[in-house]
């Protein structure tokens, strides 16, 4: 892979990690625009880095520790108090930019763009 085929990956990432972040950002949610930002890029990293090494392996071992590395921060979101829960909406968030980071490392920008798009919508 050259570097002309990942930093457009990773510029991607950052833009559709930006999106989502910012309007967790805008709210005034615990994880916000850099958060976001971060999961998205990492989760674009992985999988780009679990392609090239599981070339002739299986690139799905990676790519399955990034979905439980990823609830593992989503978990960390979710407070209970008081007679209620907060931050499902963020825990999904991080659940998502961690997807979309995997589709843009993929180059399942369809999914990823449309995943961003409806993820606007819902916000």
């Amino acid at each position: 892979m050259t570097l002309g085929h990942i930093l457009p990956k990773l510029l991607l990432s950052i833009l559709a990690g930006g999106l989502t972040g910012f309007e967790r950002e805008y709210r005034g949610k615990t994880a916000g625009l850099r958060t976001i930002i971060f999961i998205s890029l990492g989760a674009t990293v992985f999988t780009i880095l679990s392609l090239e090494i599981g070339r002739n392996g299986d690139p799905g071992r990676i790519a399955s520790s990034i979905v439980s590395g990823v609830g593992f921060l989503g978990a960390g979101a979710i407070l209970r108090g008081e007679g209620q829960v907060t931050g499902l909406t963020t825990a999904a968030a991080i659940w998502l930019a961690a997807a979309v980071g995997m589709g843009i490392g993929s180059a399942a920008y369809a999914v990823s763009g449309g995943a961003v798009a409806l993820a606007m919508v819902i916000l």
